[in-house]
């Protein structure tokens, strides 16, 4: 017997069906942006090179697995134990490395997805959060356009999982509220947090605990959310034992406390900064969204009884004050940030859309300066492109073109904010979205490779003429890791003094020397191998040994402590 549908089920399942539209077309979008030309420029030091290197030597394994046993569950670099992190996005490049072949684009892969499916799932922690679909619509189109996100999402680094790992934990911890099944999930994500980052897994814990306690505190006598826990924990105490049966107190040593811990009371690595540094790197890269920040923020304190501005409330401050406490300071440890600044940022559009609330004039002057400054450096950029000006080979036809995208969102945007015309918000949202698409396909998105040579040309010249095994010596300052991710060869800097020395009392020595090296250095005896992009590779063979004999190894002198990866 057919029984009549009641209201509630008569709405409940269209409003089931439009939220799995939103999060296809949300998915999609970020898809889109995310993986667009990802294989299209060199990996970047440190990090990404180095999570591409240990996911390579975990590959290499695979390949000879059942011979290599369980050796794959102890991530090495260089042949050296690898104990930075835990390896679960190296597992992940690994395994793309086995579709794709080892390569930029396969390395950059699995965080690339999983940074894009944490833009649907900010979807539904807002519809957890708000009870409502505009704003949290509204809040992941601010989150896919926000800069600092896509672009670190799009690097083989371990941020963008983690934003992923994140926020699926919130969204369970919500609907823990009125399902407690949700809380067994709520333990896996956090060991897939703890699985990728360590320790950072309690902090976040930490955040959730603390908001039902403030929120649900019945939660907290529930067998469902500490069975779950426990349950999550189970696979990072389980790897956890498995290395300290392999490496001993190395484990506690780097894993927990180098790498973790130190990072709270010293600037490792020399990366330091005030305890505003944060809040700068939110000024400098949160636009356009910026401009509606400080009334959405008055509204979240309005709000802060209600489940929504609770969570915000106890996440932006928990976190930003305990990375602001900590003395290493780096622009990826504030990513978690951003997703609850587009929440804010989302109530306050949705008030401005439906009308409850006008355009200030303090934002609408923020982007007409926005939009000003960016039609200066298009008109600079225009004049290079034209020969105007005396420097004009640097211009660049991509950065023209992401420029005036950039200049018409903003003028336009500007406009129809100062006109009252809630259009300003699409068009704010689809400029930004399109400015970068034209960002990502271009050659300009990873400007950090502009701080060093192209690594890939001299990589090529060491793989060529460098026998197996052998080491270089170079007149760089830095070690370099996606130097050696492309070559596969060790090369280690050195000073003037330094390779001269070795150049005089190594019979058989490599070095790749820049052009003042070459011009200064006393190197008798020397065999330029080969040149690219102002390096050279020199060779000195022992007495009686004819150019171009290989099988030699050269004799290594110590090398320096390299500095660990800055994540």
């Amino acid at each position: 017997m057919n029984l009549p549908l009641s209201s509630a089920q008569l709405t409940y399942r269209p409003l089931r069906r439009l939220d799995a539209f939103w999060f296809g077309g949300l998915l999609l979008a970020a898809l889109v942006l995310y993986t667009l030309a990802l294989g299209n420029l060199p990996l970047r030091d440190w990090d990404e090179a180095t999570h591409a290197q240990v996911a390579r030597e975990l590959f290499e394994r695979w390949r000879n697995w059942p011979e290599s046993g369980w050796s794959w569950l102890y991530p090495s670099l260089e042949g050296q134990p690898y104990l930075n992190k835990p390896p679960l996005v190296h597992w992940l490049i690994a395994l793309s490395y086995t579709m794709f072949g080892v390569n930029e684009h396969a390395a950059r892969l699995p965080g690339a997805l999983l940074s894009a499916l944490s833009v649907p799932l900010l979807y539904l922690v807002g519809r957890e959060a708000m009870g409502r679909r505009i704003p949290a619509l509204l809040a992941a189109l601010v989150y896919l356009t926000l800069l600092p996100v896509t672009r670190h999402g799009r690097l083989a680094m371990l941020d963008g999982p983690i934003l992923c790992f994140w926020l699926g934990m919130l969204w369970l911890a919500l609907r823990s509220r009125r399902d407690l099944r949700a809380c067994l999930g709520l333990g896996l994500s956090l060991s897939l947090v703890c699985l990728t980052k360590g320790i950072l897994g309690l902090l976040l814990l930490a955040i959730v605990l603390v908001f039902l306690s403030w929120d649900t505190p019945r939660l907290w006598r529930s067998g469902y959310l500490w069975g779950g826990l426990l349950l999550g924990s189970l696979p990072v105490v389980a790897w956890y034992a498995a290395q300290w049966q392999h490496s001993g107190d190395l484990v506690l040593k780097t894993s927990i406390l180098h790498q973790s811990l130190e990072r709270v009371w010293s600037d490792v690595e020399g990366n330091g900064g005030p305890p505003w540094y944060y809040l700068l790197e939110l000024l400098k890269y949160g636009w356009p969204w910026l401009a509606f920040l400080p009334s959405g923020l008055a509204t979240t304190w309005e709000d802060r009884n209600r489940g929504w501005g609770k969570l915000v409330l106890v996440w932006g401050g928990i976190y930003l004050g305990a990375i602001s406490l900590m003395l290493t300071k780096l622009p990826w440890y504030g990513l978690p940030l951003y997703p609850a600044l587009a929440l804010v940022v989302g109530v306050e559009l949705t008030a401005l859309w439906q009308g409850q609330r006008r355009f200030s004039k303090g934002a609408t002057l923020l982007l007409s300066l926005g939009g000003t400054l960016s039609a200066c450096f298009c008109f600079y950029e225009l004049s290079g492109l034209l020969g105007w000006r005396p420097d004009s080979g640097g211009a660049s036809q991509a950065l023209m073109l992401i420029l005036c995208a950039l200049t018409l969102t903003l003028g336009v945007g500007a406009v129809l904010m100062w006109q009252q015309d809630r259009q300003a918000i699409p068009v704010l949202l689809w400029g930004m979205f399109v400015s970068l698409l034209l960002l990502f396909g271009s050659n300009l998105w990873l400007w950090e490779l502009n701080e060093a040579y192209p690594v890939r040309p001299v990589a090529a010249i060491l793989r060529q003429y460098l026998p197996t095994a052998s080491t270089a010596y170079t007149s760089y300052p830095h070690y370099r890791p996606s130097l050696y991710f492309y070559s596969q060869h060790h090369v280690e800097p050195r000073s003037s003094a330094e390779l001269r020395q070795i150049w005089q009392k190594e019979a058989h020595a490599y070095l790749l020397l820049d052009q003042s090296a070459l011009d200064t250095l006393p190197l008798p005896d020397a065999i330029p191998l080969g040149s690219a992009v102002g390096w050279t590779l020199v060779e000195r063979l022992p007495e009686g040994i004819p150019p171009g004999s290989e099988g030699l190894r050269l004799t290594e002198s110590p090398s320096p402590q390299r500095p660990e990866p800055a994540g």
